[in-house]
């Protein structure tokens, strides 16, 4: 990965990565974006200026955990496996969106090593050797529950799929555990431990989901929003499948959701649960709608936010641009992520299949593969109730995930060919419809404004 860091180096500064670098800068911390990864750009920050630091630690985690999956492969004898999960690893919008330094390429990272830590530690001849590999892998993990707010649902899955237990209830229980208690702990530990003032970030999931039932609704039925709330959430458009964006916009809606978004989310919450139950068809409505769009579905060419971006946000933090090679690689990864491997919905189709496919097999080299699935599907299932924007780098560790355990598959450990059979229908169903979207679909606004109408 030394190269890629070569390419891409200083890394590529979204507008979300400008606006967490100058919390460090400023010293003033909140939980808007995750505290732990503006903590640890500071500490960086002593070694260098700018984003360079962490894209070097992000490249490293990825090259690291592939490496050391792939290791695993060679000593089993198997070398094509090996060279497959290289190849994933240079996929373009792969690497391309690891180039980006967000919070989602650091996860990424961390649980790539992670995982290449544990899969490589049961090689090695010294107990202690096996006991740093996990005890790192321990921090790895711990560091991706905390830089996303989501990440539980693929962290928790992953680590009671990799623990050696013997029943899959004990699984459950501790993956069950471990989300409540990454839930319950993760506020104080931001807040407390890392300093953070609260952003209100944790209202705009109700708050959104709230504005689309009363959008479906009307005024007179919803809840939350009062009549004349709601008739300005329709004459305005402030509901929108992509992402929550128009409801924080100055300009047109943030007046007319402001009274609610200064509430605490303990209170939105219960109005959200009061107006799915009274009106569970407007809810069902308002979350298909958008899983839709973040799954990739039916939906027109030219989706946006598929393509990493090719260059960072302009700013005066000193977060400079990477060279001409890297905007070369972004445009190539830009034209593959239209392709269906930038479809989600095509990667859990294959997700599941092979899960249900290998189900019946007792192969013990199938810990890693269904690991990484059951993570996989767990994080995209999560998306059905929690998720506010299609961004595709939301959707990284499930495509890689997927992709990383369909080529670590042991040889004969798919026994079920009538599941594989039913799942190959559905998969060519999805494609056929996907790009019967594309094909008749209106041209979308190409970039944040058009998308914000």
């Amino acid at each position: 990965m030394l190269a890629a860091v070569l390419v891409f180096w200083p890394g590529i500064a979204t507008y979300d990565s400008v606006v967490q670098y100058a919390q460090p800068l400023s010293g003033r911390y909140d939980d808007w974006h995750p505290p732990v990864m503006a903590r640890l750009w500071s500490l960086t920050l002593y070694l260098s200026s700018g984003a360079g630091p962490l894209l070097a630690l992000q490249m490293a985690g990825y090259g690291l955990g592939l490496g050391l999956i792939a290791g695993r492969m060679r000593r089993l004898g198997r070398p094509r496996a090996a060279l497959a999960v290289l190849l994933i690893g240079l996929w373009p919008p792969f690497l391309g969106w690891q180039a980006v330094v967000l919070k989602d390429a650091q996860m990424l990272g961390a649980l790539l090593a992670a995982v290449g830590l544990i899969v490589a530690a049961p090689g090695r001849p010294a107990i202690w050797q096996r006991r740093v590999a996990i005890g790192v892998a321990a921090v790895l993990l711990l560091y991706a529950l905390l830089v996303r707010a989501n990440a539980v649902f693929s962290v928790a899955p992953l680590i009671a799929m990799l623990v050696p237990l013997r029943s899959a209830r004990s699984r459950i229980l501790l993956g069950v555990g471990l989300v409540a208690a990454t839930l319950a702990l993760s506020p104080a530990i931001n807040h407390r431990l890392l300093g953070a003032t609260e952003s209100r970030v944790t209202a705009t999931q109700p708050l959104y989901d709230l504005a689309g039932i009363a959008v479906r609704v009307g005024p007179q039925a919803a809840i939350g929003f009062t009549p004349a709330e709601t008739r300005g959430l329709i004459a305005r458009h402030c509901v929108r499948p992509f992402f929550w964006d128009p409801l924080d916009d100055d300009s047109r809606c943030a007046g007319i959701a402001s009274r609610l978004f200064a509430l605490p989310s303990s209170r939105i919450y219960p109005m959200l649960a009061e107006a799915a139950v009274r009106h569970p068809l407007a809810y069902l409505a308002q979350r298909l709608a958008h899983l839709n769009s973040t799954m990739r579905w039916w939906v027109p060419a030219g989706w946006i936010n598929a393509a990493p971006p090719l260059g960072g946000e302009a700013n005066d933090l000193g977060l400079a641009q990477p060279g001409r090679a890297a905007v070369a690689w972004e445009r190539l990864a830009g034209w593959l992520s239209d392709w269906p491997t930038g479809w989600p919905i095509v990667w859990i189709v294959v997700a599941a299949t092979m899960l249900a496919a290998t189900r019946r097999s007792q192969d013990p080299e199938l810990r890693l593969p269904r690991a990484l699935l059951v993570s996989a599907l767990a994080l995209e299932a999560s998306f059905a109730a929690f998720s506010i924007a299609s961004d595709l780098r939301y959707h990284l560790w499930p495509m890689i995930a997927t992709a990383l355990a369909m080529s670590t598959l042991p040889p004969g450990s798919v026994v079920d060919r009538r599941v594989l059979r039913g799942g190959a229908a559905v998969l060519i169903l999805v494609l056929i419809v996907g790009l019967a979207a594309r094909l008749t679909l209106p041209t979308p606004p190409g970039d944040y404004a058009g998308m914000m109408g």
